[in-house]
């Protein structure tokens, strides 16, 4: 028989020892950021961001949409739960900004890189199907409990989508266009932000909507290591067979997700011009 798990561990165990330097300054950096966007969120009394949040919708969506968030998030506020719903929405924000921060410019470079883009793809394959349950282990043993392993693990499981359809908007850009812009000496760097980004940018702000949902999707698995917000309300629900507590709960999280999910659809299904 074989067994990899022991050297996997090795591994880990060998990281942690190592580089606890610099898991220690990725914590600070994270754990600033989350506090940082969690601040903007509890430091306004709560009608405002609820204003704030409606209006966007209203700009992006229409009424319907817009009247489903007023409606929505004052029941999240009256049934007691808005400092935990603006902490999971701290977090899940702050993991997709870095989830996105990484993975467009990987999305990028497998698009214009065959050998980058076949190896890319087994990693991204193995980070969408490993159970988010095994990234919390080394997320802990890195970073300890709390929100920063929750990011961690939450920004694994919700890169791919960016990576992946940031590569398929690139590589759907016709190739009589790309060759009409190099015809008329354009730059790489010129194609790529003037020509390339403009005409992927519906696929990619799709990428950015499904890295949101996977965010959001993580809400609970992350409160197992002590991360907070609204998965911890579901879990308490489940390990004390409170059956009200995590309805409640559960129902915080849907209406955040279909908040989140119509407002960042409504980007991607915007026209985009090419830059001049």
């Amino acid at each position: 028989m074989i067994h990899i798990g022991p050297y996997i561990e090795q591994f880990i165990n060998w990281l942690t020892l190592h580089f606890s330097g610099l898991f220690d300054a990725i914590k600070i950096v994270v754990e600033s950021i989350v506090n940082g966007v969690e601040w903007v969120f509890m430091f306004p009394p709560f009608y405002v961001i609820i204003l704030l949040i409606a209006f966007l919708a209203w700009k992006r969506t229409g009424m319907g949409v817009t009247i489903l968030t007023l409606f929505g998030l004052t029941l999240i506020w009256a049934m007691g739960y808005w400092s935990q719903t603006m902490a999971t929405l701290a977090l899940i924000l702050s993991s997709a900004f870095i989830a996105l921060l990484l993975g467009i410019p990987v999305g990028i470079w497998a698009a214009k890189n065959p050998m980058a883009k076949k190896i890319i793809r087994p990693i991204l394959d193995f980070m969408q199907t490993m159970p988010a349950f095994v990234y919390l282990i080394p997320a802990v043993l890195f970073f300890g409990l709390g929100k920063v392993p929750g990011a961690f693990a939450t920004i694994i499981f919700a890169m791919p989508p960016a990576v992946r359809l940031t590569t398929l908007g690139i590589s759907q850009v016709p190739e009589d266009i790309v060759e009409a812009t190099r015809s008329f000496g354009a730059t790489s760097r010129q194609l790529l932000f003037k020509v390339e980004l403009p005409l992927a940018l519906p696929t990619i702000l799709a990428g950015v909507n499904q890295t949101i949902m996977m965010a959001l999707s993580m809400v609970v698995i992350s409160a197992m290591i002590a991360a907070g917000g609204l998965g911890e309300v579901v879990l308490k629900g489940i390990t004390q067979l409170k059956i009200g507590i995590g309805f409640e709960g559960g129902i915080s999280v849907v209406i955040l997700a279909i908040i989140l999910d119509r407002i960042t659809q409504s980007f991607g299904s915007k026209k985009v011009k090419i830059s001049d």
